[in-house]
Order: C-alpha cells, then sequence, then structure tokens
C-alpha cells in the first residue's frame, strides 16, 4: 500500500502545501479536498499537469465537501492529514478572534477525519494554533502523540531568517529555536541559537536579539497587514509540508511542533511549542532541550496562558 496524505482546505495554505507534499514524491497520492465546488478538482488537475515538468510521479486528487460529511470518503486510508481549513487573519485580527469560527470548523473536519481515516496522524495549521491542536484531539479523540501542530518550525525559521538578514550571512549557517504557543507567549530561544556555531549572543548584542525576537513574534501580523487580503502561506506550508515528510518516512527527525506535554519541563496537561522526534505514529517523544532560567520561565508561562484557552474550546 502506498502513501496517502489529505490536505483539507483548498485555501492558499492548504494548496501550496499540496503542491509540495506531490512535488516531493514520497507519497502516492495526495487528496485536496475543500467545500467550494470544484475548486479542489481544479487544482488538482492543475498539479497533475506539472508532474511532467518537475518530475514526480504523485497523483493528486481534488474532492469537493458537503456540511454533512458528504465527499469525505476520498480521504479514507490516509496516513497523514493536514488541516488547513478554517478563516485567515485579515489585517488588525489577532490569532485569537478567529476562535469561535474555527472552532466549528475544525470540529466538523477532525469528526470526519475519526470517522474515514482513524488510523491518520493529524497536522493542524488552523488559527489559533494552540487552540485548534486542542480541540482537533478532542474531536478525532485520537490519541494525543496522533495530533499535533504547526508553529515552531515556522516561528523558527521566521527567527532564523531575520538574525541571518541582519547579520548578512547565509541561511544555512544560522539554527535557531521558538517553543511556547504561536502567538504572544512564543519563546524564542537564544541560549540555543547559533551562527556559524558560535553563540548567537556572541554574534549580536542582547537588545538586536530582543528586536528580532519581537519581529518574529510579529512575523505573521507583518505579512497580514501587507498582503491584506489573508496570511501567509509560503513559509507556513514549508512547515506543515517537512512535518508531513517527517511522518510518511518515519524519520525520527527533531522537530519544534505543537505537541502534547505531559510532565517534560515540570509542565503537564497540555498542547505547547515544544521540540519533539517525528515519526510514523507522530510524536515519538517530547526533547527537552536546554533552556536557561528566563527561557524556562516564558515556557511555563506560555504554558499556562494556552492551557486556560485550551480548555474553553472543549465546549465549542
Amino acid at each position: 500500500m502506498g502513501k496517502k496524505v489529505t490536505v483539507v482546505g483548498a485555501g492558499f495554505y492548504g494548496s501550496t502545501t499540496a503542491q509540495r507534499l506531490a512535488e516531493y514524491d514520497v507519497f502516492d497520492t495526495v487528496v485536496i479536498t475543500d467545500i467550494v465546488e470544484g475548486k479542489p478538482a481544479g487544482l488538482a488537475l492543475d498539479l497533475n499537469q506539472s508532474r511532467a515538468v518537475e518530475g514526480f510521479e504523485t497523483k493528486v486528487v481534488g474532492v469537493t465537501t458537503g456540511p454533512n460529511g458528504e465527499g469525505y470518503e476520498a480521504i479514507e486510508g490516509s496516513d497523514v492529514v493536514v488541516i488547513t481549513a478554517g478563516l485567515p487573519r485579515k489585517p488588525g485580527m489577532s490569532r485569537m478572534d478567529l476562535l469561535e469560527t474555527n472552532a466549528k470548523i475544525v470540529r466538523q473536519v477532525s469528526e470526519n477525519v475519526a470517522k474515514y481515516a482513524p488510523n491518520a496522524v493529524v497536522i493542524v495549521v488552523s488559527n489559533p494554533l494552540d487552540e485548534m491542536t486542542a480541540l482537533a484531539q478532542l474531536a478525532t479523540q485520537f490519541p494525543k502523540n496522533r495530533v499535533l501542530g504547526q508553529a515552531g518550525m515556522l516561528d523558527t525559521a521566521r527567527f532564523t531568517n531575520f538574525v541571518a538578514e541582519a547579520l548578512g550571512v547565509p541561511v544555512r549557517s544560522v539554527k535557531t529555536l521558538t517553543l511556547g504557543s504561536h502567538g504572544d507567549t512564543m519563546v524564542p530561544v537564544p541560549s540555543q541559537s547559533t551562527v556559524d556555531g558560535k553563540p548567537l549572543r556572541e554574534a549580536m548584542p542582547a537588545e538586536q536579539i530582543e528586536e528580532l525576537v519581537v519581529k518574529t513574534r510579529n512575523g505573521g501580523a507583518e505579512v497580514v497587514a501587507l498582503l491584506k487580503t489573508g496570511s501567509a502561506y509560503y513559509a507556513p506550508s514549508a512547515a506543515a509540508a517537512r512535518m508531513a515528510k517527517a511522518v510518511a518516512e518515519d524519520s525520527g527527525e527533531v522537530m519544534p511542533v505543537c505537541a502534547w506535554v505531559d510532565g517534560e519541563y515540570g509542565i503537564s496537561g497540555v498542547y505547547l511549542g515544544v521540540e519533539a522526534q517525528i515519526g510514523a505514529e507522530g510524536v515519538k517523544r517530547v526533547v527537552e532541550t536546554d533552556l536557561d532560567a528566563d527561557e524556562l520561565a516564558s515556557l511555563k508561562e506560555a504554558a499556562e496562558a494556552v492551557r486556560a484557552k485550551q480548555a474553553d474550546v472543549a465546549s465549542m
């Protein structure tokens, strides 16, 4: 049996994720679904016609889904499901402003995923991310290791890019890390960040690091403000697709993701941005990174902030 991945939602984020997954050529099938009649089929047709140019064999299938679960039988047997469905942010909106609207959408999608792809690993990217990841787990009733969220991969990529640009060095020579929530309580980790193997704190002054930390925290809002009609999708889709690839290949790669934390860092019972080893069963284990006292305090603060919000979504 070949590998199969489903992307729910055919907006910019979903369609770009589907494209990246198809071009990896590690899946037999990429299914893309949407509630807009014909849109996923049109995208699938277009993507399949790019195969000869890009040299991949993965088949893309597009399916329109209905309010009562119509069309979801197409996702049957999926190894991975990426949930991008939901409204994107508009300028001036916080991720939390999307909570109620996207909760209804993510709950409905998750219930259909549980019904038709009961063995899948679910990667949630809908905002507000930490809350929607918790909601997807509740709605699917999947083991917590099989439901994770895409946040830290994206935030870390943004932090890395900003550091590389500020120092005028290649992106590949910079290694950074962000943990915590995907939002105001994001925790960039300068103590684990390096430039050409040397500590970031030796490469730039503390004030400049702090400026880039704030810029990273506001990275998504900056894109939203400039685009005016949607939110980021190139970098987010790259991050989500890499996570799906790590699951498909059972790679054991360590990535910053939104995962269930139960005892690590002295934090329990919450979905939070941490480093985790990713494989066929989703999160193999949470990896405890060495943090300094301030970073650990910030991570615990982030855990409490998202814990309160995650309790709210249970009733949505």
